[in-house]
């Protein structure tokens, strides 16, 4: 049964994996995007919702059976904007899910992010993201939280492993991330998991 899914951070190079799989797969995606975001390299048929993560309407998530966030501030950003995108934007898009009555979400997260007080160069980074995976276990949305490992462009592997046989130092394709994101939002497999993941 073809589902309505939007996409946050679906212009990204993780999200518009997760885009494609979705429409190649028979269901109905929907890009939330700022709008001067470069839509571009959308695949045809993707649905377009404007939005913007420090500042989303209350109906964005009106419609949709399933939300992805495959957002991110980037690596370069500085602390408030971490703080607007990663926590306060991914919480609030949470409770604007939950107000809609979307069935499920599903939540990119980093591994690390299951720390309270993480330490580090990226310490405040995964504050932010432990702050909003925490926020969506408490949502009473149903919920997979994926954690991967340090990202790369590399291809698809077709090869992962999840949980705690993960190698923190490990590497994960962002092809792959998207694979599992997409099953994620899809299967409901994943449902109530937080989990740490790698590529082979």
């Amino acid at each position: 049964m073809s589902m309505n899914i939007i996409v946050a951070g679906a212009t990204g190079k993780t999200g518009s994996h997760v885009v494609k799989n979705l429409i190649d797969q028979g269901h109905e995606a929907t890009a939330l995007v700022r709008e001067s975001s470069d839509t571009s390299d959308l695949p045809e048929g993707t649905h377009l919702r404007h939005g913007d993560l420090t500042d989303l309407s209350g109906d964005v998530c009106q419609g949709m059976d399933v939300v992805v966030f495959a957002a991110g501030s980037g690596g370069d950003t500085d602390v408030e904007m971490t703080d607007k995108v990663d926590r306060d934007g991914a919480k609030r898009l949470t409770d604007l899910a939950a107000a809609a009555g979307v069935k499920r979400f599903v939540m990119l997260s980093s591994v690390g992010a299951d720390q309270e007080n993480p330490s580090g160069d990226l310490a405040h980074y995964l504050k932010a993201k432990h702050a909003a995976d925490e926020h969506l276990k408490a949502s009473g949305l149903t919920y997979a939280i994926l954690r991967p490992v340090a990202l790369t462009d590399d291809p698809r592997s077709d090869n992962v492993i999840l949980g705690d046989g993960v190698d923190t130092s490990a590497e994960a394709s962002r092809r792959d991330v998207a694979d599992v994101l997409t099953d994620a939002a899809i299967s409901g497999q994943y449902d109530g998991m937080a989990l740490n993941m790698q590529s082979t």
